[in-house]
């Protein structure tokens, strides 16, 4: 039986964020595909363990040397030496592409695989705010890992065209890569499959953890959208009370942080608003709102990488006049609360059934 090694960012203990949903899906995709049994797992970070100081100095001082987020030269040896035991190590985060280059340069035979969640040069010029120390030694590992996994791994997976595109322009020695979209396990549920028409005054829901593409898109629609509609503004995400306490603009809005469960409030809201505007490889909160069968009015950043039609999940907006339009339609022509289009959507192409002769073939 074949065995494969799974290296983890980190073992979270918290409501898990995009990212850590992704890998979550991948491993699990990857465990009905070999049997649970036969997958192994590392874990770069572990939450249910403290970090000291030294720790964190530790990792600060390895960045120019483009150890990432906390890996060790002793930690990537100490991988390298249980490599042998597997046929696969599947590499969650391109930002360890340091990983595939020791294991290649170990002559490791087996098949590396590194999932690239986003084109990370991009993701972290756009959240790495300008005036941080050190901020392009930072930038130059993330740079160097997204390279090393480019050319070590024996196969790349990527979440869309767009990333693809740009790994080739910016390393020519790029592999093997193969496309698979975010994909989700199924949570949806009957109760959300109500008969009942969007409200004269709809609950707009935006979700979104406290996150520089998230703060900045929410802020943008408070200030240039919210004040020409008539609607419930809703916000809900991990740490979200942090921006409301530093935004004065958000005084009056609802805002829920780390909310045990989204299902309440999206059974509440007529329409998932996402006006996101920057970042990298595939917004999970796309794929959550299609999983749900809700309405959703996004930018296209937001849904950058998905195959829908635009006019039947609620409206593809490039501008505030598009999202006060978009809304205003649905005030004045009421439509199902639960979309039976964007759900049949999940169910065809964004599910794991969807994805998994795609992973398949990787194996």
């Amino acid at each position: 039986m074949e065995k494969l090694l799974f290296i983890w960012y980190k073992r979270s203990k918290g409501i898990l964020e995009g990212g850590g949903q992704c890998s979550l899906r991948n491993y699990k995709m990857l465990c009905e595909l070999l049997g649970e049994e036969q997958i192994d797992s590392y874990y770069i970070h572990d939450e249910y363990q403290k970090k000291s100081l030294c720790s964190y100095a530790q990792g600060i001082a390895l960045f120019p040397f483009h150890y990432f987020y906390g890996l060790t030269p002793q930690r990537v040896e100490e991988i390298v030496l249980l490599a042998q035991a597997y046929d696969y190590i599947f590499i969650d985060r391109s930002v360890f592409g340091i990983i595939a280059k020791a294991l290649k340069e170990a002559k490791y035979p087996g098949k590396v695989i590194t999932h690239f969640h986003n084109v990370e040069t991009i993701y972290f010029d756009a959240v790495t705010p300008k005036y941080l120390p050190g901020r392009r030694i930072l930038l130059n590992a993330v740079d160097k890992n997204d390279a090393y996994a480019c050319q070590y791994s024996d196969e790349i997976i990527v979440l869309n065209q767009r990333d693809e595109l740009i790994l080739r322009e910016k390393y020519p020695f790029v592999g093997h890569t193969t496309r698979i979209p975010i994909a989700l396990p199924d949570r949806g549920t009957s109760i959300l499959q109500t008969t009942e028409l969007t409200r004269k005054k709809p609950t707009c829901l935006f979700l979104g953890s406290y996150f520089a593409p998230n703060n900045q898109g929410i802020l943008w629609f408070v200030e240039h959208v919210l004040p020409y509609v008539d609607i419930h503004m809703k916000i809900v995400g991990r740490g979200m009370s942090k921006l409301k306490d530093e935004s004065p603009a958000l005084r009056d809005i609802e805002v829920i942080s780390d909310a045990p469960d989204l299902l309440p409030h999206l059974q509440d809201a007529d329409i998932v608003v996402l006006p996101i505007f920057s970042g990298s490889g595939m917004k999970v909160k796309t794929c959550e709102s299609l999983m749900y069968g809700k309405n959703i009015i996004g930018t296209p950043e937001a849904f950058e990488g998905y195959d829908i039609d635009y006019s039947l999940v609620g409206g593809n907006c490039k501008t505030a006049q598009d999202f006060i339009e978009c809304i205003k339609n649905f005030t004045q022509n009421p439509r199902p609360r639960f979309n039976e289009y964007a759900r049949k959507t999940y169910l065809q192409k964004y599910s794991l059934d969807a994805i998994k002769q795609s992973f398949k073939t990787i194996l």
